[in-house]
């Protein structure tokens, strides 16, 4: 692999940021939410699971559950039969609930927008946290990193590492903070339709001329 400055890679990024801007300009967060407390739920929800499957559940769970107390006060074995067919049913509810019991006596129900105290509650890693502080709040705290972040990161060699800490790090000193909620949904966006795992269609890539397609078969 060529060595690039961070300079160079930062100019790189930029020209990136305004090709997603062009092709993908009303990218979003595709979990269905209408509160802060319901894109919490489906984020945690959304672990190892597709956004599709976890938007065919929560209507489902949003009706009969619509606050932190509710939740909280829910036998999990009632959560769990609903969200079943997210995977890691059990866990899942676990945390649901154990998150929601802190939510309702330590922040009276309500969703705090700081990152310390999101991430003490259960369930809550630094890409939730992120998810609700950016979509929630639109509070621009750090880039989400799942799956499609992490390789089109490592494909566009603005990383080399599987790590979503570091690979958040990284992205955060690359990309203009004005443009880390964005990038999150547009380079998502970009992962599902076009820059796919098993079989990346760099013939339909808007990218092509600014990505080295690392680790890319050819």
């Amino acid at each position: 692999m060529t060595y690039e400055s961070k300079q160079k890679k930062t100019k790189r990024v930029e020209k990136i940021i305004n090709l997603l801007r062009k092709y993908y300009p009303k990218a979003n967060c595709e979990l269905n939410f209408s509160n802060p407390l319901e894109l919490l739920i489906a984020t945690i929800l959304s672990a190892q699971c597709t956004d599709k499957r976890v938007n065919q559940v929560t209507p489902i769970l949003f009706k009969k559950y619509k606050t932190a107390k509710d939740y909280s006060k829910a036998p999990v074995e009632d959560i769990e039969k609903i969200i079943q067919s997210t995977g890691f049913y059990r866990s899942k509810a676990k945390r649901i609930k154990t998150c929601a019991t802190t939510l309702w006596k330590k922040h009276n129900g309500k969703i705090p927008r700081k990152m310390e105290a999101l991430l003490a509650l259960s369930g809550v890693g630094r890409k939730t946290a992120n998810v609700v502080l950016g979509n929630a709040f639109q509070i621009s705290s750090g880039v989400v990193v799942d799956t499609h972040v992490t390789r089109l990161s490592n494909r566009l060699n603005l990383v080399q590492s599987k790590s979503a800490e570091e690979i958040e790090i990284i992205l955060n000193q690359l990309i203009a903070k004005k443009f880390w909620i964005f990038w999150s949904h547009a380079i998502i966006h970009h992962g599902r339709r076009i820059c796919k795992a098993r079989r990346p269609l760099c013939e339909k890539c808007f990218l092509i001329d600014l990505c080295p397609q690392s680790g890319v078969k050819k």
